[in-house]
C-alpha cells in the first residue's frame, strides 16, 4: 500500500494530503484584504508557495475549486487576477461556485489539486 502524507495538521484537517505524488489541497483564503483582487492574489501567492514546498507548481495543477461569496459581484475581478496568475496552456479543470464562507471576511476561497513534479515525469 501506498503511503500517505499528511502535511500542516492542526487537528482537525491538514493542510496538504499527498498520496502516489498528487497533492490535494485544504481550501485557502487570504481576509487580510477587503478587495477581491487583493485577496485572490493573496492566495495564489500562498498556493504557489505552497506548491513550491512540495515539489510542484502552478504548470501542475490538475484542479481547481474556486468558492466566491458574491459571484455575481466577484467572478469577473477574480477572474482577471486568474487569468495573469496562470500560464496559457496550463489551465488545470475548473469550477467556480458562490458559497457562503466560514470567515467573515473572506470573498473567495480557492482549492486545488496537483500532481507533483516526478510524479509527472513517470
Amino acid at each position: 500500500m501506498d503511503m500517505i502524507n499528511r502535511y500542516e495538521c492542526n487537528g482537525l484537517y491538514a493542510r496538504v494530503v499527498e498520496h502516489n505524488g498528487i497533492l490535494y489541497f485544504a481550501g485557502r483564503t487570504c481576509g487580510d484584504y477587503e478587495k477581491i483582487e487583493d485577496q485572490t492574489r493573496g492566495i495564489l501567492k500562498i498556493i504557489e508557495d505552497t506548491l513550491e514546498a512540495h515539489n510542484s507548481d502552478k504548470r501542475h495543477i490538475l484542479r481547481a475549486q474556486i468558492f466566491l461569496k458574491d459571484i455575481a459581484r466577484d467572478y469577473q475581478p477574480m477572474n482577471e487576477v486568474w487569468k495573469s496568475w496562470i500560464e496559457p496552456g496550463y489551465e488545470p479543470a475548473r469550477v467556480t461556485v458562490q458559497a457562503s464562507l466560514a470567515r467573515e471576511h473572506s470573498l473567495i476561497e480557492i482549492v486545488v489539486t496537483a500532481v507533483t513534479k516526478e510524479a509527472n515525469e513517470e
